[in-house]
């Protein structure tokens, strides 16, 4: 499994001019090889919804995600699309945003890491920004109660750069 150092830091890449054409193609590249090295197939539609969620660096609703897989002809029933983010998500390749009861491209896909998201109220972009700090503190104040902590998702709302600047 690729450590962080293998792998270019994106932290905040939502909120920053980058090419997103090669953030893109990394993360597919990323995801088609951690797909063939687990044994699991990256199916067609699998790969399109995780590359409709890749468009933008935003959360985006599976709903909306079905709504683009019917209109590509990758059938209109919802299982279509939970199907595929169930297992996009599972893989780790995908986290839900529950603040917006919706999905976010991982900027890290095959590295263990504990994101926090950082979710602008004005535009819905969405930074996945490294959260190993906040995760340590989580489990020592888990550990001094005697609670071991399983998982943990940190979703902080606030304005991104470009719409603090518009205000």
């Amino acid at each position: 499994m690729p450590s962080s150092s293998d792998t270019p830091d994106r932290a905040g890449t939502a909120f920053s001019r980058h090419d997103h054409d090669v953030c893109t193609a990394d993360v597919l590249d990323r995801v088609e090889a951690l797909s063939a090295d687990r044994g699991v197939r990256l199916t067609p539609v699998r790969r399109r919804t995780l590359e409709i969620l890749l468009e933008a660096h935003r959360a985006i609703g599976a709903y909306d995600v079905l709504e683009r897989l019917g209109a590509e002809g990758y059938g209109k029933q919802p299982p279509v699309a939970y199907r595929a983010l169930d297992f996009l998500v599972d893989q780790g390749f995908v986290h839900r945003i529950r603040r917006l009861n919706a999905f976010t491209a991982c900027v890290h896909p095959g590295e263990f890491h504990t994101p926090v998201f950082l979710i602008c109220r004005n535009c819905d972009n969405v930074a996945e920004a490294p959260g190993d700090d906040v995760h340590t503190a989580l489990v020592a104040a888990g550990d001094g109660l005697g609670f071991t902590i399983e998982r943990a998702t940190l979703e902080a709302l606030g304005l991104c750069p470009q719409c603090q600047a518009k205000q």
